[in-house]
């Protein structure tokens, strides 16, 4: 995909979307493929915010069941199914165990009862059926937990995703239809006719470039950088987010065979150990957190709380820091309210300030691709697209980048190509339907079937394809976001002098 920042210039716009994490990606995404003349401006690499630091769940969210949002978790189930549908290659069905103890703040019943509600409102979205479990059987699954005081628990099931990529993906169809999109290219004023938005003066901060973009209208989708935009747009105007830090460690090695919902002891938070890559994922905290969103960091009391909590499950597990692959924290642009920060809903709304710039607000990742819904109708009005179905015809067609059905096996792919089955069974599984594209340039210059990464199987093309495709600008854009190797384990040496090569040649 070239970078042409001078066609920003020349285009007049219908809209202007300032953010490529999730919710600005989406909405890029369905105005352009509603026919509108749509740009997308990101000041770091794609989903590099909040939408690379969560935990990798696309669910309904069963905990909101306690603040009563029955109807958020009730079109958080919906969106899941229509993920689980739309991007098999990026969501996955995952099955999670609730182990329930003496103590715990909230009793085994009440477990039960909860997943029962929450399997009842999926309805024909559910994934699988829940299963109620008795001390053995939990035993059984999880043979590592703590058995003293356990009571029971409950098996569950909800979904995975790869939110980077699920991220890109929507970019990358936003441009499939049109839109012109760029990352590393910052707005810094708004351009204002009669009061009122017209665009923004931007910077592209590769070259140091300014120029202007002109749109009809402008929506900001920057999370936790909301408040900073809106006093960019109106110097005096209160904050509208509240940001709570969301913690995560990856440890070595699968602590458990299943994903694992965990109640805290020390206060009512709930908490995930997650099979993730080969590798376990545990978070998130839940705080208010006073730092800007450049500045978000995890502090060791964050560590210590997961790493406390995670042992008195798992009462072996060792959490050295020999153990500890990565640490990582984001921030929730949550609607600003008083209140605990576990207790703040996750719902989204939209604020239109008086120049008619409009600000995303709230929200979560499972229900990306509402928001975007909801946020096109409020500036444009509700049309015929793909988002739409007719009433009760069920869930809308969705797709993203690599969405549609694989026609052929690995091993078919892997004999017509030369390379390794591993080699294309991981194309697949990460770029769905797109492993063509990357086949292709591999086809086309025999020299980029080299394996770069054994762990997990990387050739050179998936570096071309990243920096061509995929818009990669940095070694940090092809190894946390493109190819996900942070997770893996280190990267070794030829990898990182690998992907220096490619972007010094390419981009």
């Amino acid at each position: 995909m070239i970078r042409d920042i001078e066609r920003f210039e020349r285009t007049p716009y219908d809209l202007l979307v300032i953010g490529g994490g999730i919710n600005g990606a989406a909405i890029a995404h369905l105005a352009a493929r509603r026919g509108m003349k749509v740009a997308l401006l990101e000041k770091g690499d794609f989903a590099s915010g909040t939408s690379s630091k969560s935990t990798k769940l696309i669910h309904g969210g069963i905990r909101y069941l306690e603040n009563l949002e029955i109807d958020l978790v009730y079109e958080s189930l919906k969106e899941r199914y229509i993920q689980l549908e739309a991007a098999p290659h990026l969501v996955k069905p995952l099955p999670f165990v609730i182990p329930v103890y003496e103590g715990d703040k909230r009793p085994l019943w009440m477990m039960q009862f909860g997943v029962f509600l929450y399997d009842l409102l999926a309805g024909r979205f559910r994934v699988k059926p829940r299963k109620n479990l008795t001390r053995d059987e939990v035993l059984r699954l999880e043979p590592g937990i703590e058995p003293q005081g356990l009571k029971g628990g409950v098996l569950y099931y909800d979904a995975q995703m790869d939110d980077a990529r699920l991220c890109l993906e929507n970019v990358l169809m936003a441009a499939e239809y049109g839109a012109h999109v760029a990352n590393y290219v910052k707005a810094v004023s708004f351009v204002k006719e009669n009061g009122r938005a017209a665009g923004v003066r931007a910077c592209d901060l590769r070259s140091i470039k300014e120029f202007e973009v002109r749109a009809k209208r402008v929506i900001c989708a920057v999370g936790p950088w909301t408040n900073e935009l809106l006093r960019l747009d109106i110097p005096s105007a209160k904050k509208r987010v509240r940001t709570t830090k969301g913690v995560h460690i990856v440890s070595r090695g699968e602590i458990s065979k299943h994903a694992m919902l965990i109640g805290s002891q020390s206060d009512r938070r709930i908490f995930f150990i997650i099979p993730w890559m080969g590798n376990s994922l545990i978070g998130t905290t839940d705080t208010d957190s006073i730092a800007g969103p450049d500045d978000v960091k995890v502090e060791q009391k964050d560590i210590d709380y997961l790493m406390h909590e995670s042992r008195r499950v798992f009462p072996s597990l060792d959490l050295g820091p020999e153990k500890i692959m990565a640490t990582f924290a984001g921030l929730r642009p949550l609607v600003r309210k008083g209140g605990s920060a576990g207790k703040v809903s996750r719902r989204h709304l939209f604020y239109e300030a008086p120049s008619g710039v409009i600000f995303v607000v709230g929200g979560k990742y499972t229900t990306y691709r509402k928001v975007a819904e909801d946020c096109v109708n409020q500036v444009f009005g509700k049309g015929t697209g793909f988002f739409f179905a007719k009433k009760d015809a069920g869930p809308p067609c969705f797709s993203v980048y690599g969405s549609g059905a694989i026609t052929e096996s690995a091993e078919a792919a892997a004999a017509r190509s030369g390379l390794e089955t591993k080699v294309a069974q991981s194309l697949m599984d990460l770029y769905g339907t797109r492993y063509k594209d990357v086949l292709a340039l591999a086809q086309k210059d025999p020299a980029l079937k080299e394996k770069v990464s054994e762990n997990p199987p990387v050739i050179k093309a998936q570096l071309v394809y990243s920096v061509q495709t995929e818009m990669a600008r940095t070694v940090e854009d092809i190894t946390d976001r493109r190819l996900s190797l942070v997770f893996r384990g280190p990267i070794s040496a030829q990898t990182l002098a690998a992907i220096a090569g490619v972007l010094g040649t390419q981009s």
